[in-house]
């Protein structure tokens, strides 16, 4: 591609919705059509007897006659989440169900600091957006205080900032009537202003005496973490290594910023885990066989120039630093409670799109992290520590995560997934292959991981553990990669059972069973929790429990979180595609996993139009959830832009969400839920 020819928001969101892995391997759909059969293939649904051998606790596809009384069953059988199931549907503003109060807490531009300027749209620096809030919030995470208690009404909210979008953010930068703007319109001040919005944000938190939550402005722990100036340094087995050394950083033990945080985790010692996803978009230059990486890169879909920063730092430009873009696509760990502690990129768990980081420790002390690689037929991955978790040495606890074993799973037709260690030297990881050490392995993971025959997943986003049960869930998306089952047609691409049509739009849901509760075991069980999707409509051969209702279905899967009684929300990204893969907004439904319900699913809140659901979580005493609501009036909001354009502009937005002022955009923010009245969301 030309260094010269900048993409578009949606074509930058084509290539992530294109795999980049080869199909040398078997799909996770190939698995479950050999494990079930290719006559329930051919019918282009799962029937009970299907779906009772497969999953034993899922139910019959839910038909639309059926879903009234289903739901009225589900009632009276006594469903674990007891509130007022909230109505499908889209428009300006966000939504929560009956008897809870859903209220914007901080938005893109709020200041964070006692000095901070307030928020104008159309006076922005990069030295103003250092001092306020970040734009398109993503993963968030509460941390108590003081530290080490269990308070649930005043702690630390850690924001991921995953990406910008300029033609939302700034004034006159797309021309009227359009919803794109040349790249030349974007100046060296825009750039950093983007740079300053990226990465994340904490800020202190209080519930109030009346129930209600705000920040606090010039908290002592608030800190902006960002890509324009925030130093951080490199752990593991890819810290020092050849592959990561830079004109700016000679030494390859240091970066500046972090790009895509899209979700993340907790870990036992109180820090953060933030996941760089799609970082090629950052990336300009050229690709050939005489560059350094090209295989690498090529894997990882680097360059595919969404953003204009290359024209202004040669980091973002791989002609100019060849290794720069190695810098990126890593785990950060980051401490909430010490505002000048360094960011640490965490090198041994591998470099790829992360998603999110679900971390649990291990009944023999090690820590386990699973995370999903978020591009069709990409991977799922597990790190197991090499050491153990010590409760009274928080400072030890901090370097766990820079020495373990890195895998990824293979999914097999007998209902096994194998854990198949990417480590140096063993299997097909060896210097033949372009695997000197294991600085290679973790720099070039997917090559890794494709290498040693993982499965090839309908992409791999959040991977939550259940704290109670001890099951591992994975949120795969969708993947419209898949193809007519005919005989012309790669078999990697073909229809299967998990993903009975031509083209999986609405994503599903996986159930991992650590044997005995061993996160270390190298085999576990898997099935499938919910197939979704419409069941109503046959052709989509979504499944549910028959006790869901017309309102209870959902599609993509992305974001999921569990409150402290084990239960689990769901959270969804249909993207540019809400009209067709559901016709209704983004949300976050409650999700039972156990007894005659499972499977059941009720809608809860939704978001405004054009808008993503993202970053669920509870204070630990469950009376309070904060969302976060992402590029709301953005995507898909052609039906109510004056203009008719697909996209939402700073001009023109498919809404002005939370504001609702014609001289202020629509700003992404953090959406905190409480009960009327107080108690536990929804029970």
């Amino acid at each position: 591609m030309s260094e010269n020819r900048f993409l578009t928001h949606a074509e930058f969101e084509a290539i992530q919705d294109t795999g980049a892995s080869p199909d040398s391997e078997p799909t996770f759909g190939e698995v479950i059509q050999a494990r079930l059969g290719r006559r329930d293939i051919l019918r282009g649904l799962l029937g009970t007897s299907a779906i009772a051998a497969f999953a034993p606790a899922v139910p019959v596809v839910l038909m639309a006659d059926e879903a009234q009384a289903a739901g009225a069953a589900g009632k009276q059988a006594g469903f674990g989440f007891s509130f007022e199931e909230l109505t499908r549907g889209i428009d300006a503003k966000h939504h929560v169900a009956p008897g809870y109060d859903a209220d914007v807490l901080i938005r893109w531009g709020d200041p964070l600091f006692a000095d901070s300027p307030d928020f104008d749209p159309y006076k922005q620096s990069a030295a103003s957006q250092l001092q306020q809030f970040g734009y398109n919030c993503d993963y968030t995470a509460f941390f108590p205080l003081p530290q080490g208690s269990n308070s649930a009404d005043h702690g630390l909210l850690w924001v991921n900032h995953e990406y910008t979008q300029a033609e939302m953010m700034f004034p006159g930068l797309a021309p009227e009537g359009q919803d794109r703007y040349p790249p030349e319109a974007v100046t060296k001040e825009i750039v950093e202003i983007e740079m300053a919005a990226h990465s994340g944000s904490l800020v202190e938190v209080k519930r109030g005496k009346d129930g209600k939550w705000a920040y606090v402005k010039g908290g002592k722990f608030n800190r902006r973490i960002n890509a324009l100036n925030t130093k951080m340094v490199f752990t593991g087995p890819a810290a020092g290594h050849v592959r990561m050394k830079t004109k700016e950083h000679p030494d390859g033990r240091s970066v500046i910023g972090m790009l895509n945080n899209c979700a993340g985790g907790v870990t036992p010692w109180g820090t953060v885990l933030s996941g760089e996803e799609n970082i090629d978009g950052y990336f300009m230059g050229t690709v050939d066989q005489t560059h350094p990486e090209q295989r690498n890169y090529d894997r990882m879909t680097v360059p595919s120039p969404w953003y204009q920063w290359g024209r202004f730092q040669d980091r973002f430009h791989i002609n100019k630093e060849p290794y720069g873009a190695n810098h990126y696509g890593w785990i950060v760990e980051i401490d909430p409670y010490d505002p000048t502690s360094t960011p640490r990129k965490l090198t041994a768990l591998g470099r790829f799109k992360h998603e999110g980081a679900g971390v649990t420790v291990n009944k023999d002390g090690r820590v386990v992290v699973y995370m999903g690689d978020d591009q069709r037929f990409e991977h799922v991955y597990r790190f197991v520590s090499k050491g153990k978790f010590n409760p009274a040495d928080r400072k030890a606890n901090m370097t766990l995560l820079d020495d373990g074993t890195l895998s990824v799973a293979r999914f097999d037709a007998d209902g096994t997934v194998t854990w198949l260690p990417l480590v140096q030297g063993q299997g097909p990881l060896t210097p033949a292959n372009g695997f000197k050490d294991q600085g290679d392995v973790v720099i070039a993971a997917r090559i890794a991981a494709t290498l040693v025959g993982a499965t090839r997943m309908d992409r791999p986003e959040d991977v939550e553990v259940n704290p109670k049960t001890g099951l591992v869930y994975v949120m795969l998306t969708n993947n419209d990669d898949r193809l007519p089952d005919l005989p012309h047609h790669v078999a990697a691409s073909r229809p299967n059972a998990a993903n009975p049509r031509a083209a999986n739009s609405w994503g599903h849901i996986i159930e991992m069973h650590p044997p005995g509760g061993d996160h270390a075991a190298s085999k576990f069980k898997w099935e499938i929790l919910v197939k979704a999707g419409n069941p109503a409509d046959p052709k989509t051969g979504a499944s549910f429990n028959k006790a869901t209702t017309e309102n209870g279905w959902f599609s993509c899967p992305d974001n999921c979180a569990f409150d402290s009684m084990g239960r689990l929300w769901v959270g969804t990204d249909q993207g540019s595609k809400w009209q067709w893969t559901s016709g209704s907004s983004d949300g976050i439904w409650a999700m039972e996993t156990q007894g005659p319900l499972r499977g059941t699913a009720r809608l809860f809140f939704r978001t405004p139009v054009g808008a993503e659901l993202t970053g669920p979580t509870f204070t630990p005493d469950d009376q309070t959830l904060f969302v976060s609501v992402q590029h709301p009036g953005s995507d898909a909001v052609d039906r109510v832009t004056k203009s008719g354009n697909r996209n939402g502009t700073f001009a023109d937005p498919g809404t002005r969400w939370p504001d609702f002022k014609d001289n202020m955009p629509a700003r992404p923010s953090v959406v905190v839920i409480t009960k009327k009245g107080g108690g536990a969301i929804g029970a």
